[in-house]
């Protein structure tokens, strides 16, 4: 192979390697676009965001649909999360690096409170606790990281319904089943809806021993940097310890961890 030939391969080499690098970028764009939607996407809005050619975006999408980081909504006409990426997002949030700063403010806001308090985020309809760390009580309510929960029913669940956009926060409501746990737990949509307007407008939620008698739970939100709720901090207590009165007198020291956390996803 004389000199000009290894100049040609060189620089042939050097455009396969941009040209993949570009598409993987591209791809990047796309996962991006349909997380920031936070609503299935049309593939013309795809086009709009990434300017991406209609065949190169369907091909990309096709790619992603088989490897379960996107699916396509009943109808086939809109694109959302998968599975996959859902899973991914969830497993960085609890081994990134920063995921030890958050449950050391987590611990700090236990050791100043002494009772049981978690970071959530909601996950498929249900309430998924990120974090947790206990108070040390003989009396607590056992709910480690990766515990689920109905939403209508948790202080946290129902405060990140509130700040749901109003098209996803309906279609939400109408697809819980609104289990009852106790006598106090909210079962009517059109209550449950009233109880999101109130908790928007005031900026906390409770849960008044809504799914376990006698325990009791304050929520504050946690932001991104784009200043949407992204997850929920809450303290938890045995109300014969804490009436839920007095847990929130602990909102301010709720909502200044809520932003130490916040300063975390930036």
């Amino acid at each position: 192979m004389n000199e000009v030939d290894t100049l040609d391969f060189g620089e042939t080499s050097k455009k396969d390697q941009g040209s993949e690098n570009s598409s993987m970028l591209r791809g990047i764009t796309i996962l991006e676009s349909l997380v920031g939607l936070r609503q299935p996407a049309s593939l013309a809005q795809l086009m709009q965001i990434t300017k991406m050619p209609k065949a190169s975006l369907h091909r990309t999408l096709a790619i992603f649909e088989e490897a379960g980081l996107v699916v396509r909504e009943p109808g086939g006409k809109t694109y959302a999360p998968g599975e996959r990426l859902s899973r991914l997002a969830i497993e960085a949030l609890c081994h990134d690096s920063v995921s030890a700063v958050r449950h050391g403010i987590l611990r700090k806001l236990v050791s100043d409170l002494k009772e049981t308090c978690n970071l959530a985020i909601l996950r498929r309809g249900e309430l998924f606790y990120l974090d947790r760390v206990e108070a040390n009580w003989p009396l607590r309510l056992h709910l480690p990281p990766g515990s689920v929960l109905p939403p209508h029913c948790s202080a946290s669940g129902k405060l990140l319904l509130a700040y749901k956009p109003e098209v996803e926060k309906n279609r939400l409501i109408e697809t819980l089943p609104l289990e009852q746990f106790t006598h106090r737990t909210i079962t009517d949509r059109n209550v449950l809806l009233s109880e999101l307007d109130r908790i928007a407008m005031h900026g906390y939620a409770v849960d008044n021993e809504e799914y376990v008698l006698g325990v009791s739970c304050v929520a504050v939100p946690v932001k991104d940097r784009d200043g949407e709720v992204v997850a929920a901090i809450a303290i938890h207590a045995a109300t014969a310890r804490l009436p839920l009165n007095q847990a929130m007198e602990y909102i301010p020291k709720l909502l200044l961890a809520a932003e130490q956390i916040s300063s975390t996803l930036h």
